[in-house]
This record gives C-alpha cells, sequence and structure tokens, in this order.
C-alpha cells in the first residue's frame, strides 16, 4: 500500500528529522541532544525526539543566545538547500524583532570580554601579585 504525499503531511514527521531538515542542527544527533536537554518545545510541552510534528504547530527552539518561536509550514523528508528549507516554517514577528535586537546588543559589546573560568594562570598571579605589591 503506497502511502501518497497529503498522507505524509497528516501523519506528521519526527521533530529531530524536521529540525535537521530545517536547518536549525547540522546533524540530527545535534538535534537530538538539543530536544533531551529541553531546548525544544512543541506548543508548550516538552517533548521527546520521537515526537510527531505536524502542519500549525508552534515550535520553541533555543539555540544560546537566540531563541526561535515559529509554526510549522511544511514537512520534508530529505534536508533541501538552505533557501528552501526557509519555506518549511514561519518565524512569528516578536521572535524576529527579539532575536534582532539581541544581536544588535550583542554587537555592540566591547570586544575581547571574556569570561575567567577556574584558576588564573601563572601569568595572571604575576600580574595579580605586581599589581597588589605596587
Amino acid at each position: 500500500m503506497k502511502q501518497d504525499k497529503s498522507d505524509n503531511e497528516t501523519a506528521g514527521q519526527r521533530i529531530d528529522k524536521w529540525l535537521w531538515a530545517a536547518r536549525f542542527f547540522k546533524t540530527r544527533a545535534l538535534a537530538v541532544e538539543a530536544i533531551n536537554g529541553g531546548k525544544v518545545h512543541i506548543n508548550g510541552n516538552r517533548v521527546k525526539p520521537s515526537r510527531n510534528v505536524h502542519l500549525g504547530d508552534t515550535l520553541e527552539i533555543s539555540k544560546p543566545p537566540y531563541s526561535f518561536v515559529i509554526e510549522v509550514a511544511g514537512l520534508e523528508k530529505q534536508r533541501r538547500p538552505a533557501s528552501e528549507a526557509q519555506n518549511m516554517y514561519q518565524e512569528t514577528p516578536e521572535s524576529a524583532a527579539k532575536r534582532e535586537i539581541l544581536r544588535e546588543q550583542l554587537k555592540n559589546e566591547p570586544l575581547g570580554f571574556r569570561e575567567q573560568k577556574g584558576r588564573p594562570s601563572k601569568r595572571d598571579r604575576r600580574h595579580i601579585i605586581k599589581f597588589t605589591r605596587g
């Protein structure tokens, strides 16, 4: 029994495959990792990688520092070029505006800022000693 395209669209598609095909993640393994980490929600609910996504579903995808709120507009079984992949979803205007504001804020931050983690290096300790002793 052969299924036509309309049956596939009503049946849905696995969320990990859809995220990969829509080019939100480079590999399906990265998509599965994000889903298991709670970074992807369908209609406000946390999901598993095997959950089917259907046309009209609302997805919340968090890829730090950005987050996307999109509506599913198409299903593709294969990964297509980026120009075609963008037709698979529609981003909400609020989400796009938030991302643009965040992009501008990150762009305006001073260069070279990085958060120190762990113990200071030997060079850093020398600078600290030189500064504190005068």
